[in-house]
């Protein structure tokens, strides 16, 4: 399958994100909202649940009578049930694979790409750890390719100076869409990782994980580190490019939105049923998503993407423009969301 080549700085083009009220009054919607009811059914990455539950509950109660009911099974758990049609609207923290693509065409599942926010991935150790304070992607690299399973078992493999303490890790599983990205942007290939470590789809078990040991080492989105900073400790990170932060860089808003956290900040999707939005209480779901994403994003964690990016965003649900910009070919890592957008919306990308 062919890959993008990842391209470090993407998030470069970023501007900054006009704020927006909290969600109140109608979302312009024509889908008759004003008698609003019935089930919405969203699922998928456990990373863009904090999003999704956020909309939820802003949606819930502008709209009492529609019942939003949101889900985790991983980004891959979310496209499989997607795909088989179980589901209206699915959370991703990476592009949809081909074979996830190939599918939802085998079903007759058509689908519209919605980004929603940006995310960075932490990484995190137990706050007693007092020796490592950053680590080097070739560290990161170091730690977690295949290689490493079995063989890299303690700190003092990891860097000459750090004790010799058993080196204890706890990461997403398989069907993650952070695992994937994290293996692309780190060891060079997703799904390229060491098998011996604690994996689990629920990022508050990985959390919990960390907290309860000294020796602990994980990762997961950066949002679940914010909510629970008191139990952890954040490892900046050192891409080793001079021309990009200069250094190692810990992951907040402020250098998410910079472009200086690199190579682990990401955007975050959501993809849409296209037969659901024959739902009044879908559609009107997904217009209010795309209006509030910002505000509410922002509030739970992360990032907001930049206006012009959500504009483009609404012209895909309106126009229902379907399939994915990354032509269900490869990795986000990297790539900017404005340039591919810009590209569709100009007529020269196709599906």
């Amino acid at each position: 399958m062919k890959k993008w080549t990842i391209l470090l700085g993407w998030m470069g083009l970023m501007g900054l994100v006009a704020s927006c009220g909290r969600p109140s009054g109608g979302t312009g919607s024509s889908a008759g909202t004003s008698s609003l009811s019935g089930k919405i059914v969203v699922d998928g990455s456990s990373t863009v649940l904090p999003i999704s539950e956020a909309v939820a509950e802003e949606f819930k109660r502008e709209y009492p009578e529609t019942n939003p009911v949101v889900g985790k099974s991983g980004t891959g758990g979310g496209f499989k049930k997607f795909a088989n049609g179980e589901v209206d609207i699915t959370g991703a923290s990476r592009p949809v694979r081909a074979v996830e693509d190939e599918a939802c065409r085998k079903n007759g599942i058509e689908y519209i790409e919605i980004p929603v926010a940006y995310d960075a991935l932490a990484v995190v150790v137990n706050p007693k750890n007092t020796w490592c304070d950053h680590l080097t992607v070739r560290e990161l690299k170091k730690i977690w390719e295949p290689a490493a399973t079995g063989k890299i078992k303690n700190w003092s493999q990891v860097r000459s100076g750090f004790p010799n303490r058993p080196l204890v890790l706890f990461g997403p599983g398989v069907d993650s869409g952070t695992f994937d990205y994290f293996t692309a942007a780190i060891v060079g290939e997703e799904h390229s990782s060491r098998s011996d470590y604690s994996s689990s789809e629920d990022d508050n078990i990985l959390v919990q994980g960390v907290a309860n040991n000294e020796n602990a080492l994980g990762y997961f989105g950066l949002a679940y580190y914010i909510q629970n900073r008191d139990k952890l400790k954040a490892v900046a990170i050192d891409d080793e490019n001079p021309n990009n932060g200069n250094g190692p860089i810990l992951p907040s808003e402020e250098t998410v939105s910079n472009g200086s956290y690199q190579p682990l900040s990401r955007p975050l999707f959501i993809y849409v049923n296209v037969k659901s939005l024959e739902k009044p209480q879908v559609r009107a779901f997904v217009e209010f998503y795309i209006e509030h994403a910002a505000q509410l994003a922002k509030e739970v964690g992360y990032v907001p993407l930049p206006q012009q990016v959500y504009a483009l965003a609404k012209q895909r649900l309106e126009k229902r423009i379907t399939g994915s910009v990354f032509g269900a070919h490869g990795s986000q890592v990297g790539v900017k969301l404005e340039d591919l957008y810009k590209i569709e919306e100009s007529g020269e990308h196709g599906e």
